[in-house]
């Protein structure tokens, strides 16, 4: 039988080391799917929900993985219901290929069914490679430059294929004028700055006796190069959210995440350094950085165009973090001033008992913090924590202690709610053997990850360990907004766009198969983690959490006091709200407090 264009399709993707493909089927890429099912299993198609979920999924899949993501959806809302997960990808620099369907080549252009200029709609976030084929002997450059291109750019490329190209014929292209003749394969060069650009660093570095250290997703595979260079310059480390499993919360001088959702050790690393080195981090709020001419700058990239764009830097090194480091290392001098160091360490040390004064202070009915504060020394080792975004994404970056050999993630640069399921699922099909946790707020649960709750159903059996643990803060309101709008915009609480369904979802995961955990009281929130992390199957644990426990920023400032204070008065959860913000600032002023209420 000659082989078609989607069969081809699919062994060249296998070539390429393509094991797993993300996505939901329909008439418009029928043609690959058939070559799917005619390949025997030889790359694993998921079907998600969603193909929304499935762009996540596949965006997750490369940040566990390490390799090319990849998702497929048909023609016109099957491909434009990816893009929120492709922006995902781009926003994090991971590399995603999408295949799409399309209408027939004779059908273009004539206001056909399902008919979208898919080119034009991918463009900007597969701006480095998308194309639409038009004929089988283009197929095999296309796969082969958008899958180097996302390696290479680690980014998203995008294949547009024509139902009805799909099913012809396949055949190579000709040895003649106007064809390109591809191959396959890529390997990561080895990129690390020039010498003397090396030494300007060093320079930099030695001379500095405040310094402070920010990793992002980039120093992921540079954990022992980066503690290294900090012991060498006595330094202190922060994370972005990106990076938090980039360096252990064990080590006493990493003061953990940076920003609003950071801590208030971060904070003041970063407004008395003199000297900042910034290793692979995107980190995009610049007033959690060192004032403008405070400190002196190098900061270490992969990609040029993030080099100096949230702080001046006076060294820009481009290369990878931990080869660069390694090569930085022999030209810095050891430190024997401690004194910036201990004060780290001290500054540490008073968040930490800060952040047990606030997880353990009483709530109604459970305080959200307290739920992860519980969960982080009960983590089994290498573990795989997802999280959404939302309040629940304050507990993950403050609450959550990470250990070598864990591995966590979250919708980073685009921040989108219902990333946490999708990305707990892909990190289980890519580690079959690991245990992971997602941590999601009750408002993205309803968004849309609820329903893939029944793709855990769907494979669960599959995996190697049964180990996978949905928690849902149930508070009925989209906290993290609220919030905002009290803090940021000085408004009260608008109880119309802000409240949202009580939804048991606990039960529902019981109905689809899984394992359903309920808890009201803070006084079962460590034995409902030990009982979910013994399950013999997937786990729901919903907890339900008081919505008025605020997420405090590591630093207050006038403005927003004001704010707050302004819409306090008129909210409707004032008496609540009041009574929570006294126990954590209370927790904050007089360590040692433990409320007995």
């Amino acid at each position: 039988m000659s082989t078609t264009v989607s069969d081809f399709f699919v062994e060249r993707l296998y070539q390429w080391g393509v094991r797993r493909i993300y996505g939901y089927p329909g008439d418009g890429i029928n043609g690959v799917f058939g070559a799917l099912n005619r390949a025997g299993g030889k790359i694993r198609f998921i079907q998600a929900r969603h193909e929304e979920m499935a762009a996540f999924m596949a965006s997750a899949d490369a940040k566990f993985g390490g390799g090319l993501g990849v998702c497929i959806a048909t023609s016109g809302p099957g491909a434009a219901h990816l893009l929120t997960g492709l922006y995902d990808a781009r926003l994090d620099h991971m590399p995603v290929l999408a295949i799409c369907g399309q209408q027939a080549r004779t059908a273009m252009g004539a206001h056909y069914q399902q008919e979208i200029d898919l080119a034009s709609m991918f463009k900007d976030v597969a701006g480095a490679f998308v194309q639409q084929a038009a004929a089988p002997a283009q197929v095999r450059h296309l796969i082969d430059r958008g899958i180097r291109t996302a390696l290479a750019e680690r980014t998203v490329a995008a294949i547009i294929l024509p139902n009805d190209l799909q099913e012809e014929t396949y055949s190579d292209p000709p040895r003649s004028h106007g064809a390109v003749l591809s191959g396959i394969g890529y390997s990561r060069p080895k990129m690390v700055p020039y010498d003397e650009d090396l030494r300007r660093a060093a320079e930099v570095l030695n001379a500095g006796s405040k310094v402070a250290i920010l990793v992002g997703a980039g120093a992921l595979e540079a954990t022992d190069e980066v503690i290294a260079i900090a012991e060498r310059l006595g330094a202190g480390a922060a994370k972005a959210l990106l990076g938090k499993a980039a360096l252990p919360d064990e080590l006493p001088w990493v003061t953990g995440s940076i920003g609003l959702l950071g801590t208030e050790a971060s904070y003041k690393l970063m407004t008395e350094c003199d000297t900042f080195l910034m290793i692979g981090s995107g980190f995009p709020y610049s007033e959690f950085l060192p004032e403008e001419g405070q400190a002196r700058g190098v900061q270490i990239d992969l990609k040029a165009d993030m080099l100096s764009i949230r702080y001046p830097m006076e060294v820009n090194l481009q290369g990878e973090a931990a080869e660069t480091l390694r090569m930085l290392l022999p030209l810095l001098k050891e430190k024997t001033d401690r004194g910036w160091r201990d004060a780290v360490e001290k500054w540490r040390a008073g968040w930490e008992e800060k952040l047990e004064e606030r997880a353990m202070a009483t709530a109604d009915p459970i305080n959200p913090q307290r739920v992860v504060f519980e969960l982080s020394p009960r983590l089994p080792e290498r573990a795989i924590v997802t999280c959404d975004s939302g309040s629940c994404a304050n507990w993950f970056a403050r609450d959550l202690k990470i250990r070598r050999g864990m591995k966590c993630s979250l919708s980073g640069g685009l921040a989108s709610m219902g990333a946490g399921v999708p990305y707990a699922i892909a990190a289980k099909f890519v580690h079959p053997d690991r245990p992971v946790v997602a941590l999601v707020g009750d408002g993205a649960m309803q968004m849309n990850n609820m329903a893939e709750l029944i793709t855990v159903a769907k494979y669960w059996q599959e995996w190697e360990s049964p180990h996978w643990i949905c928690c849902v803060f149930n508070n009925e309101d989209l906290n993290q907004v609220t919030w905002e709008q009290r803090a940021m915009e000085g408004d009260p609480k608008f109880e119309a766009s802000q409240n949202i369904p009580n939804v048991p979802y606990h039960r529902f995961a019981e109905s689809i198969g899984l394992q359903g955990i309920y808890v009201d009281r803070e006084d079962a929130v460590a034995a409902a983690w030990e009982a979910a992390l013994a399950a013999d199957r997937p786990v729901v644990i919903e907890f339900k959490t008081d919505p008025d426990v605020p997420p405090l920023p590591p630093h207050i400032k006038l403005e927003q006091a004001k704010a707050y204070a302004s819409a306090l008065p008129r909210d409707p959860d004032t008496r609540g709200i009041i009574k929570q913000t006294a126990k954590q600032v209370l927790g904050s002023l007089m360590p040692g407090h433990k409320d007995k209420e």
